[in-house]
């Protein structure tokens, strides 16, 4: 790998675009190059950081809790103990979410089952306005 790399080279390599990268410089998750005659030189670090980023965009963490896996720990953290601590967070959050699904695809099989002719007649509709009216007395 060379040592200095275009910005075009990195995205290329990378399999992203050069917005992208200067995106992420302007918000810190990249370290500001080296320049050359006006040009952004990269190392084979800038790849690793990008792969690093790509992985955790993967696995749903947004770009907030990416600047947080790099920068939001102690210095000498290990990488692994970081990236846990993340993760069962995103776990956890992933739960909840699924937590709200099943009870939405609940509703929604509920209200294929409905056979009432009118809105006002619905039991599916008329029971959630009982639950709510208890849930506000």
């Amino acid at each position: 790998m060379a040592a200095d790399m275009a910005i075009g080279e990195v995205a290329r390599r990378a399999g992203t675009t050069t917005p992208t990268i200067r995106y992420y410089e302007s918000i810190g998750l990249l370290p500001s190059p080296t320049r050359a005659n006006g040009r952004r030189l990269y190392d084979a670090s800038a790849l690793q950081r990008l792969a690093v980023i790509e992985r955790a965009q993967q696995a749903g963490f947004t770009l907030g809790e990416i600047r947080e896996l790099f920068f939001g720990f102690v210095v000498g953290t290990p990488p692994a103990e970081r990236w846990g601590a993340l993760a069962q967070r995103k776990l956890d959050e992933l739960e909840a979410q699924l937590t709200r699904i099943r009870t939405m695809q609940g509703l929604l099989r509920e209200g294929l089952r409905c056979g009432c002719l009118t809105m006002e007649q619905c039991a599916l509709w008329i029971s959630g306005a009982a639950r709510a009216e208890s849930t506000n007395s």
